[in-house]
């Protein structure tokens, strides 16, 4: 049996070392929790020959979780007398605010790795853990030897589990129970939760009056109705599954504004509130009262979306994804903005389109003209380069000979003479022509366009492409349509996924950029990772230098060149096969399949 396990530790041990050197690893070879754990460890560029933790001075010790985790942890000490565990108990961000160890050679050890009072063991800091890992994960999670991110932490075995405030569901901090590698069981993630639950309960006898009360108020509202229930103060919100599942969050805060903005005012506590992503819900809002009258302890809001669903049908249908002829995206933002766009132009309003250079503004306003009017010409000026005939051109289009839709890109570019001319002729022209305007997102609120900006009734927020990489899916294949000879370029899911993983500042003009290059490295068949530039295929987030790229560059060509075969990469680039492992690491490189 001891021949298994030691056979177990050596195959993960051999896993782990593969995967900071960016060799493929099989699924199987790994718990999935902890594989993940290991993806946003080298994300975050966690270190993993060494531990470099921050350090608080002065952590709070006189707060409620110290108050009700100290019998509890004192309790299960007391049953684990003489055993060689360490109970250690941190605040939510991972810093260890007490650590109670009964075995000498484990505080040295402890003691050695910086797992001491004052030092955080977030997994953005030390890697997988069993106390940043069920932080992070939010759920009792345990990490046993090799597991372990660090190679520091190997021989130790821990298991963490979050603790949620009782009130308000938030995860004030952990729990975690930390041994050697050899002695590690099952039990520990067991007793780890047990202790977690029993200071959840604990807390509840340190928690002030008015948050009991506002608790109380919701768990009566909980049970007398299926609806929507929010409850909230200054410093809780609390909401129902029914409430997590139909509302995102812009929705969840209109209704909280909603609600604090009436009890304020004394206004009726039922009223229907139409919501961001276009549903409406009828809502009932009371104050909650603490000891006294005078004592507000919050605000209990009920409701139940009336539109989209029929009287008495269950959960309404999703919004389905609206049709731009030749745009795509189906995630939530992008959705909800195309459904604005498009709202602008059925009522004929003037649009001003705000957002990141490359979002897509332009072809969003071009796209939702063509939805609602294929017929109608729409042209685009862009103001970037207005010159001595930008008068001429402006009063063609608006008054001349009016176009059906006019898109005035950069519109924060416009400024003296042809900024007048623009709010001049925009004055003049055709009520039949529906005009949008372009800005930088950070320019709305320029001063100086505030008189054109007073011609646009509303404004639109294009989102990032980060904000809903999900899209890519969509877009990737729609560009590939567009560059790659109709359809005979696929993406592979492996390019895919370096794809969705990167930052994209140039948001979709980007992504259209880097696709047009893999297409001149492969014009049919799949794109696979060596066909995209380099920088997406390393998981770097630091700015490098120029010597840098250049360096990072050149070692993932020789993968590329070499089939990933390390050996003859580093002759190929005249370094040593550790400095190579090195650089692989530093700069985050994904290596090829071999």
């Amino acid at each position: 049996m001891q021949d298994v396990v030691a056979a177990d530790e050596r195959r993960l041990a051999r896993t782990r070392e593969r995967f900071l050197t960016s060799e493929s690893i099989a699924s199987d070879q790994v718990r999935k929790s902890i594989l993940d754990s290991w993806w946003r460890s080298r994300q975050l560029r966690v270190p993993a020959d060494r531990i470099v933790l921050p350090y608080v001075r002065e952590p709070d010790l006189d707060s409620p979780l110290i108050r009700a985790a100290t019998p509890v942890l004192q309790r299960l000490g007391d049953q684990l007398d003489g055993q060689p565990i360490s109970l250690i108990l941190t605040d939510p961000t991972g810093v260890v605010l007490t650590q109670r160890t009964g075995d000498t050679d484990l505080h040295r050890k402890l003691e050695r790795v910086e797992l001491v009072p004052g030092f955080s063991y977030g997994e953005q800091f030390v890697g997988t853990n069993g106390i940043g890992t069920a932080l992070e994960e939010g759920r009792p999670t345990y990490v046993f030897g090799h597991e372990h991110y660090a190679e520091n932490l190997e021989s130790l075995a821990c298991a963490g589990a979050p603790i949620q405030h009782p009130v308000s569901g938030k995860m004030v901090g952990a729990v975690d129970l930390t041994c050697w590698s050899r002695d590690a069981g099952r039990l520990l993630v067991a007793l780890a939760h047990s202790a977690a639950e029993q200071i959840s309960q604990s807390l509840l006898t340190h928690t002030n009056p008015r948050e009991l009360a506002l608790f109380q108020a919701y768990l009566r509202a909980c049970r007398r109705t299926t609806g929507i229930v929010l409850a909230f103060n200054d410093g809780v919100v609390m909401m129902n599954d029914h409430a997590r599942q139909l509302l995102d969050p812009s929705d969840q805060s209109v209704l909280i504004g909603h609600a604090t903005q009436a009890v304020a005012e004394r206004r009726s506590s039922t009223a229907d509130v139409a919501l961001p992503t276009g549903s409406k819900v009828r809502s009932q809002c009371r104050k909650v009262f603490g000891q006294n009258r005078n004592d507000v302890a919050g605000v209990v809001l009920c409701g139940k979306l009336i539109d989209s669903e029929p009287e008495g049908a269950g959960v309404p249908e999703p919004r389905l994804p609206m049709f731009l002829p030749g745009a795509v995206g189906s995630a939530p933002l992008w959705l909800r903005c195309a459904h604005d766009v498009d709202s602008a132009y059925n009522s004929g309003e003037w649009l001003v389109l705000g957002g990141d250079p490359g979002v897509g503004k332009t072809t969003l306003a071009r796209c939702v003209h063509q939805r609602r009017h294929p017929t109608g010409r729409v042209h685009v000026l862009d103001a970037a380069t207005a010159d001595a005939g930008w008068h001429d051109e402006l009063r063609r289009e608006l008054i001349e000979d009016p176009v059906d839709a006019l898109v005035i890109r950069h519109g924060d570019r416009l400024a003296g003479p042809a900024l007048a001319t623009t709010i001049r002729l925009l004055r003049l022209a055709s009520p039949a022509t529906w005009v949008s305007v372009t800005l930088a997102e950070n320019t709305i609120n320029r001063a100086e366009l505030a008189e054109l900006l007073a011609l646009f009734p509303r404004t639109v927020k294009v989102p990032p492409l980060r904000r809903h990489v999900e899209d890519l899916s969509e877009l990737v294949p729609l560009f590939l349509n567009r560059l790659g000879h109709g359809g005979q370029l696929t993406c592979s899911p492996a390019a895919m996924h370096l794809l969705m993983r990167a930052d994209w500042p140039g948001n979709v003009a980007e992504l259209h950029h880097v696709l047009r290059i893999a297409v001149q490295h492969r014009r049919t068949g799949t794109i696979q990772p060596g066909d995209l530039p380099a920088e997406f295929r390393t998981l770097t987030r630091r700015p490098l230098s120029r010597l840098e790229s250049i360096e990072r560059d050149a070692i993932v060509q020789g993968l590329a060149d070499s089939g990933g075969n390390k050996v003859q990469t580093a002759q190929l680039l005249g370094m040593s096969r550790a400095t190579l492992y090195r650089k692989i690491h530093e700069y985050g490189i994904v290596t090829p399949e071999r």
